[in-house]
C-alpha cells in the first residue's frame, strides 16, 4: 500500500487501520512477544524520540512503521504512562506529511518548559531528479522542524528552523537527530553530522527564544571516531558533563565496538562562556548486540532517564519476528547516575512492581547451583545475583544462552539461539553483581551494580536459570508480570 519515501498522512493511516485487523491478530499471536518491554503492535520501531514528562505523564514517542517489519516508511509513535507500568498507545502522531518531511520524520528530542512541550525533529528528504546523487555530500536535505504541543497528543503545524544550508559549508548532508536543552538563561541544541572528509562530530548551536538559532561550535575527538556521530545528547550529572552518541565506522578493538556502529558516552569539559569542548574520555555504554539511538531527559522527580532502541542499523544478524509482522523494542527504563567518575545505568525503581514472589535459591558455593524457574512462563524474570567471591563462574539463562566469567572476562555468549548473533564480552576487575532481566526473546544484563550493561535479542524459549563454578553468593530470581499496555486506537475491536 505504502512505498518508501512517498508521504502518508493521518487518514491513510486510519484507513490502513480499520483494513489491518487480520495482521494485528498475526502479531499478538507471536510466542516471542515481549512481557515488559514496549514494541509495535504491527512493524517496525527503532528510535526513541521526545522523551520528556509532562504535567505528571511521561510521553515516549519512537520512530514507527505500523505497515510492515522492515522500516521503510518513518512515522512517530507515541506511547504515555504514569508509572512506567501501565501505557496508552497512541498511536502515530507525527506524518511525513509535508514538503519539509516528505520522506521520512526522522529522530529528535523534546524539551518542555512552562508547561509546554516543543518537539524537535529532522525531516528527510531525498531528491530524485539527477541519478549522479550519492546522498552523502549531494541529493539529500535534512531540515530541522519544530512543533508545539501542550499535551503531547496535538500539535501545533510544522516550523522550519534551519536547512542543510545553515549548518556549516564543511558539512556532508548527513545532519540530523537534534536534541534540545537548556543552560542558564540559553537554549542549546546538539545535532549529530558527518563532515565532507567522513569525520563524524556534533554540531552545538544556541538560542535565546527556542526558534532562531545560532551555529556555536564543534564537539569532535582529536583523531577520527568514526564517520558520523548520530542521536547526540548532551547532559549534566552532579556538576560533571556528558555526551552519548552513536559513532559509525569504528573499528573493532578487541572486545570492544564489537558491533556495526556503536554507542559510547564521552566525559566532556565544557566551558560554554568560552566556547571550549574537550572530551576526556569514551567508554561503551553497552556491551550487547541489540542496543543503539539511546536518549534521555530529566523527569519531574530530577532524575536522568535513559531508553534506547533495543535494536541496531546494518546488522548482519535478523530478528525472526519479522516472520510474524513486527520487529524489535525499546529498552528498559534505565536511571542514569555517577559513580567513581563512571557513567552507571540501573534500572528505574518502578520495575519492581513487576516483581511476583520470588524463587529463592539461596546461597551457592563452588559445587554450584542448579534451582529452575518453574512458573509457566520460565523465560520471563529477574534474577538477583551477589558474589561474595568470584573466581569462575557459568550461568545458563536458557537453553543454549550463557553468561560466563573467567580470566576477568565476563562474555554473554547466545550460541545458536541469537539468530546469528555472535559473543559480545568486557573486561572486569572482578565479578561482584549481575541484575538480569529475561524477557521471552530478550535479556538485558546489569553487571557491578550498572558499571557495565548487555542488552540482546536471544531466541530461546526453553530452560530456566542455573550458575556453577568457582564462586560463592547468592541468587535470587523473581517471576516477572507483564507491562498493561491499552491500545487507544483498539475500541471497535
Amino acid at each position: 500500500m505504502f512505498r518508501k519515501y512517498e508521504k502518508v498522512f493521518a487518514k491513510d493511516y486510519e484507513n490502513w487501520y480499520k483494513e489491518s485487523t487480520e495482521y494485528r491478530k498475526q502479531t499478538e499471536k507471536d510466542p516471542r512477544r515481549l512481557h515488559f518491554h514496549l514494541m509495535p503492535r504491527t512493524g517496525w520501531m527503532n528510535d526513541p524520540n521526545g522523551l520528556c514528562q509532562l504535567n505528571g505523564v511521561y510521553h515516549i514517542f519512537y520512530q514507527y512503521t505500523p505497515f510492515e517489519p522492515t522500516g521503510e516508511l518513518k512515522l512517530w509513535g507515541h506511547f504515555t504512562t504514569r508509572d512506567f507500568i501501565h501505557y496508552e498507545d497512541d498511536g502515530p502522531v507525527l506524518y511525513p506529511d509535508s514538503e519539509l518531511d516528505a520522506h521520512g520524520a526522522y529522530s529528535g528530542s523534546a524539551y518542555v518548559e512552562d508547561g509546554t512541550m516543543y518537539v524537535f525533529y529532522t525531516g528527510n528528504l531525498k531528491y530524485f531528479d539527477r541519478e549522479d546523487y550519492d546522498y552523502i555530500n549531494s541529493g539529500r536535505g535534512s531540515n530541522t522542524i519544530q512543533v508545539v504541543s501542550r499535551d503531547g497528543h496535538h500539535f501545533s503545524r510544522k516550523k522550519l528552523l534551519m536547512t542543510t544550508a545553515d549548518y556549516p559549508a564543511d558539512m556532508s548532508c548527513h545532519v540530523r537527530d537534534p536534541k534540545v536543552f537548556r543552560r542558564g538563561a540559553r537554549y542549546y541544541m546538539v545535532l549529530g553530522a558527518r563532515d565532507r572528509e567522513s569525520r563524524g562530530l556534533v554540531l552545538l548551536y544556541e538560542s535565546d527564544d527556542l526558534e532562531h538559532w545560532t551555529f556555536k561550535s564543534r564537539i569532535m575527538t582529536e583523531e577520527k571516531f568514526g564517520y558520523m556521530w548520530e542521536c547526540p545528547d548532551l547532559f549534566e550529572i552532579d556538576g560533571q558533563m556528558f555526551l552519548t552518541c552513536c559513532p559509525q565506522g569504528v573499528a573493532q578493538q578487541g572486545v570492544d565496538y564489537a558491533n556495526v556502529h556503536q554507542c559510547v558516552w564521552m566525559k566532556l569539559d565544557c566551558n560554554f562562556a568560552a566556547d571550549q569542548y574537550r572530551i576526556r574520555q569514551i567508554h561503551q555504554l553497552d556491551r550487547g548486540t541489540d542496543f543503539y539511538a539511546p536518549q534521555t531527559f530529566q523527569d519531574e522527580q530530577g532524575r536522568r532517564i535513559l531508553i534506547g532502541w533495543m535494536g541496531i542499523p546494518d546488522a548482519d544478524y535478523t530478528n525472526p519476528t519479522t516472520e510474524a509482522g513486527w520487529q524489535h523494542a525499546l529498552t528498559l527504563p534505565r536511571e542514569l547516575t555517577v559513580r567513581d567518575g563512571k557513567l552507571i545505568q540501573q534500572p528505574i525503581a518502578e520495575l519492581r512492581q513487576l516483581r511476583c514472589e520470588p524463587v529463592v535459591c539461596g546461597s551457592f558455593d563452588q559445587d554450584g547451583c542448579a534451582e529452575c524457574v518453574s512458573e509457566a512462563k520460565p523465560q520471563v524474570y529477574e534474577a538477583s545475583v551477589t558474589f561474595d567471591r568470584c573466581q569462575s563462574m557459568r550461568m545458563e539463562l536458557r537453553d543454549g544462552v550463557t553468561l560466563y566469567y573467567q580470566d576477568h572476562m565476563l562474555t554473554l555468549d547466545p550460541g545458536d539461539r541469537g539468530a546469528g548473533r555472535t559473543a559480545r564480552s568486557v573486561r572486569l576487575e572482578c565479578l561482584e553483581d549481575l541484575q538480569i532481566f529475561a524477557d521471552t526473546s530478550s535479556v538485558e544484563i546489569f553487571v557491578n551494580h550498572g558499571e557495565e550493561v548487555f542488552t540482546s535479542r536471544i531466541y530461546s524459549m526453553e530452560g530456566g536459570i542455573s550458575i556453577q563454578g568457582i564462586c560463592e553468593g547468592k541468587m535470587v530470581i523473581y517471576p516477572l508480570k507483564s507491562f498493561n499496555v491499552e491500545d487507544i486506537w483498539n475500541d471497535e475491536e
